[in-house]
């Protein structure tokens, strides 16, 4: 598992967070005007004493693009990460944004989470759950990710997810475990899968005592409407705010990262695990 310190050492954070949840509508293969949006969300939270900001999975250029995105798929470090890097800088807060990730091998892209703050880039995490049935064909695109990532920052110690990832709780409790204490979920969800989803932030959240920002877009792209429903999810489950459905929202969230510690304590459900499942569990996924 990737663990990143930002800018060195983090300083100690007693006082809350505030988050904002970009639910966009990216329009397709429009970097430009999807830059263009990031700036003016930075610009407004920037007023708003927002710490961190975030937007949905491939906002830099749209879900569906096919063949093209071998074409609009970037490096990283590379132009958009860094014109948003100087948004971060100037406007002094953290992104969060997907994008299509150019790998430095030829050919190769990655449906990518960039992670990006005051001082920089803080890091990336690569999409390591592939949906490829039936509307979805990401495989085709993408080569997955191997890696879950936790970042330590001045915010606090964050980890990354992408969409399907959170149907997976192994992932989300190694991020626990490499001590998250608020994941990030960055999403392209189409209105079939919602009810799954809205549970999946519930079971997330209280299972690993962390708080759950789910951040999805919307609109419609190759006939698929993408439903939104943005949200926050505190560790006892509770839904601190929630987007509206279906059209673009913006919303902001307070947190408390020391409420971590004190549900952990409450109902230890780290603490209580048992290693050798996750030996059973390889073995057994194996079979599968």
């Amino acid at each position: 598992m990737s663990q990143e310190t930002e800018g060195g050492s983090r300083r100690l954070r007693l006082e809350p967070i505030t988050l904002l949840l970009a639910q966009t509508c990216p329009r397709l293969a429009k970097k430009e005007e999807n830059l263009k949006t990031i700036e003016k969300q930075a610009s407004s939270a920037r007023r708003k004493n927002v710490d961190l900001l975030i937007f949905p999975e491939l906002h830099l250029t749209g879900y569906t693009m096919q063949d093209e995105v071998y074409n609009l798929a970037e490096p990283v470090p590379g132009p958009s990460e860094r014109k948003v890097e100087k948004m971060a800088k100037e406007h002094g807060l953290h992104i969060v944004f997907g994008m299509p990730e150019e790998s430095e091998v030829k050919g190769v892209i990655h449906n990518t989470a960039l992670f990006v703050g005051p001082k920089g880039l803080v890091g990336k995490y690569r999409k390591i759950h592939l949906p490829t049935h039936t509307v979805f064909e990401e495989r085709r695109y993408y080569r997955p990710g191997n890696e879950a990532s936790v970042f330590d920052t001045p915010l606090g110690k964050i980890g990354l997810t992408i969409c399907y990832d959170l149907y997976f709780p192994e992932l989300t409790r190694l991020e626990a475990l490499g001590g998250a204490e608020l994941i990030v979920c960055i999403s392209a969800s189409p209105g079939l899968r919602r009810r799954f989803f809205e549970s999946f932030c519930l079971s997330r959240a209280m299972e690993n005592a962390v708080y759950l920002a789910y951040v999805n877009r919307v609109g419609i792209e190759d006939g698929n409407q993408f439903w939104g429903g943005s949200r926050v999810v505190a560790p006892n489950g509770s839904v601190l705010v929630q987007c509206k459905y279906d059209v673009e929202d913006f919303q902001p969230c307070k947190i408390d990262l020391a409420e971590v510690s004190r549900s952990r304590a409450f109902i230890p459900t780290i603490k209580d695990l048992d290693p050798q499942l996750f030996d059973q569990l390889r073995e057994k996924s194996r079979e599968a």
